[in-house]
Order: C-alpha cells, then structure tokens, then sequence
C-alpha cells in the first residue's frame, strides 16, 4: 500500500502563486508514475500533469503548460506542484495520485491506484 497526503493548498488573488506538496510513504519503490489531477465543482476529474519517478519525464495538460511545474523530491518521497500566474478557472480541489505504471501522454485517472485526500485551491479575480 501507499498512502499519500497532500498539503499547500489555499486562496489567492489572480495572477498569484501557490506550492502543493504530497507526501508519500508506504511501499513507494513500487511506484513508477505521479500525477496531480484536479476537480471543480460540476465537473469531471481532469489530469494536470505527471513525472516518471525513474527518468523525471513529465507531462502537462494543455492548460496549465508554462505556469505549472511538477516535480519530485525522491530522498524525501515528497511530489510538488508549482503553480504559478494562476487563474480562477484553476478553482478546484486538487489530488495527488500515484500509479505502478505509466503511459505516455495525458495522465487518466483511471491508470492510478493510490490517492490523495486533495487540497483546496481557490484562486479570486
């Protein structure tokens, strides 16, 4: 098993910046792959990005490319994301989620066994 819990979340003003961190501990040498997803309220889960935890190869979605970085610390087992120049379309509840396997491209839901708690962003105009 994995456990992982998420922390860093908060409410700020358009254009500002917050730091998630997950922290994960458990079996996490089984752990190939890392995303951070997110849901608004009325929506659907959606994939922000993810990192290889071998290589540190990463993808992102569409609409956070160029403002968000995803990255891990592996000695302290610890996944981030820097979001920066947020928006208030990036309102959402934001998971942590880790999976045994890893596709390329656009990071599914359905691909990862273990998850966060979330940790609420709210970002004001």
């Amino acid at each position: 098993q994995v456990q992982l819990v998420e922390s860093g979340g908060g409410s700020v003003q358009a254009g500002g910046s917050l730091r998630l961190s997950c922290a994960a501990s458990g079996y996490t040498y089984s752990i190939l792959c890392m995303g951070w997803f997110r849901q608004a309220p009325g929506k659907e889960r959606e994939g922000v990005a993810r990192i290889y935890t071998g290589s540190g190869s990463t993808y992102y979605a569409d609409s956070v490319k160029g403002r968000f970085t995803i990255s891990r610390d592996n000695a302290k087992n610890t996944l981030y994301l820097q979001m920066n120049t947020l928006k208030p379309e990036d309102t959402a509840m934001y998971y942590c989620a880790a999976a045994r396997s890893c596709r390329s491209g656009y990071p599914r839901s359905s691909d990862y066994t273990y998850w966060g708690q979330g940790t609420q962003v709210t970002v004001s105009s």
